[in-house]
């Protein structure tokens, strides 16, 4: 019998190497179990490779120099400066290698065997690895993890693929600054990247299908963002149903579109896909295993990540888990924590998020619209970042907190920060939810002047209505 018919038994096997997957594979393999992941291109998945901390870099680079543009505020003259795309592409690449080295370094350590190949389902539980040189492994695991994550969708447009539009892994590549860049989708991809190339220098328009941007969030929340871009210099266009478009990213694009009924055409240099996600699904072998995928081509799994096979599991984006990076990482306590033995769940678990603009928006727990639909009766604790003294003395006073607190417990809902330190002064407030502590241990709290979370209690302390 051929040898390779054979397939090598490990105690768990993982296709694809993101955030909950190369958990899991450290945790068990530094218990001493025999683990492998497959991952085809990215170590680490495409947080630290080409989402979100090497986007985060490219923001803070276009940050800085948002802050030379405005040095005389400062009281610092600068006469004249210019961007080198290749510099900030650099520095962006210099930190992912040194993620990548960390990731193959804890691989090492753990005993996990990270395999680099292209991996499919051949039967239940077993997976062919097909190498760079064409060589197949066959490999079969008592459980097994599908993290195979999600990819930028590319929707039926005419003349949308032939103009071969950046997704945000080849806009984290450019070495130029767009003269012109168009983006399409006001999400959080289309609006960090809006900003960041806008303070690079370049053009920007950004075209989204509904009638504001960040269209699920408090009206608040939708008027901020939406001025932040204006004062900025984006140009936005709503309400717009894109029709075709012609040219190639990168030389010339035509965007044909409706807009409340009226025929309109704009004209960039690049174009910039930013409208969704779509799992990674499509020819894994799926069908072979008894994994069922859902109508959008997720996987099914329940409250505990297990899908309709027996000891295959799901974590992360292709489970349709939360698209963010910590979600995936507590689908990993999931999954750790059942096969185990134990029992965990997805259900109601917090799920923060920040979209790292500048200034920032960070969100935990209900909007003011979901508390209305589910008729929760909350008191609204609201102040303008202004009132928080930090702010005041870094004179960056865009923006807001807002709270919304249970009337009948005085238990905190939800939170919402627009402004400098939002992410942190989130995390403050999370913390308290997490502890089932009433708002006014936040407001009688001693915190440290003058600081991000001292805002807390001037927030707390505001009239409620």
């Amino acid at each position: 019998m051929d040898p390779q018919s054979q397939p090598e038994v490990y105690d768990l096997v993982i296709l694809g190497s993101g955030a909950g997957s190369k958990l899991l594979a450290w945790t068990f393999a530094g218990q001493g179990r025999r683990v492998a992941v497959v991952e085809r291109k990215y170590v680490g998945g495409a947080c630290p490779n080409i989402a979100c901390l090497p986007s985060k870099n490219i923001v803070h680079s276009a940050q800085v120099a948002h802050y030379v543009r405005r040095s005389e505020d400062f009281g610092i003259s600068i006469d004249s400066f210019r961007i080198k795309m290749p510099a900030v592409r650099d520095r962006k690449r210099k930190m992912v290698q040194g993620l990548v080295d960390t990731h193959l370094a804890l691989y090492k350590e753990s005993g996990a065997e990270l395999i680099m190949a292209s991996g499919k389902f051949v039967g239940p539980k077993t997976l062919e690895a097909t190498l760079s040189d064409g060589t197949k492994r066959l490999l079969r695991g008592e459980n097994v993890v599908i993290g195979t994550g999600t990819h930028a969708v590319v929707e039926d447009i005419p003349g949308l693929r032939s103009a071969q539009p950046l997704t945000h892994v080849e806009a984290l590549e450019l070495d130029v600054v767009p003269e012109h860049l168009i983006v399409l989708g006001a999400g959080h991809v289309g609006l960090e990247f809006a900003q960041a190339m806008r303070r690079f220098g370049s053009k920007v328009t950004l075209l989204d299908r509904n009638h504001c941007v960040l269209h699920s969030e408090d009206d608040d929340v939708i008027e901020g963002l939406g001025s932040l871009l204006k004062d900025e210099g984006v140009d936005l266009v709503l309400n717009a149903k894109i029709k075709s478009i012609s040219g190639v990213s990168g030389q010339s694009v035509r965007v044909t579109l409706e807009q409340n009924g009226v025929a309109k055409s704009l004209e960039g240099t690049h174009i910039l896909v930013a409208a969704g996600r779509v799992p990674n699904t499509k020819d894994i072998g799926l069908e072979l295993t008894g994994v069922e995928v859902t109508e959008r081509g997720y996987i099914k799994v329940n409250e505990r990540l297990e899908t309709t096979a027996p000891g295959i599991w799901a974590v992360g984006e292709v489970a349709g888990s939360p698209q963010f990076t910590h979600i995936s990482e507590d689908d990993f306590r999931v999954v750790r924590d059942n096969i185990l033995g134990g029992h965990r769940v997805t259900t109601g678990r917090q799920v923060p998020f920040c979209l790292f603009t500048d200034p920032e928006l960070a969100r935990v727990g209900m909007t003011e619209k979901e508390a209305k639909a589910k008729g929760i009766a909350y008191c609204l604790f609201k102040i303008p970042m202004t009132s928080m003294l930090r702010a005041r003395s870094l004179m960056e006073t865009r923006g807001f907190l807002k709270c919304l607190v249970a009337r009948d417990s005085d238990h905190i809902l939800g939170f919402v920060a627009f402004g400098v330190g939002a992410g942190e002064i989130m995390g403050c407030v999370q913390i308290a939810m997490l502890g089932g502590m009433p708002y006014t241990s936040l407001r009688e709290a001693v915190l440290a002047h003058p600081t991000i979370p001292e805002g807390l209690i001037s927030l707390f302390s505001s009239a409620s209505s």
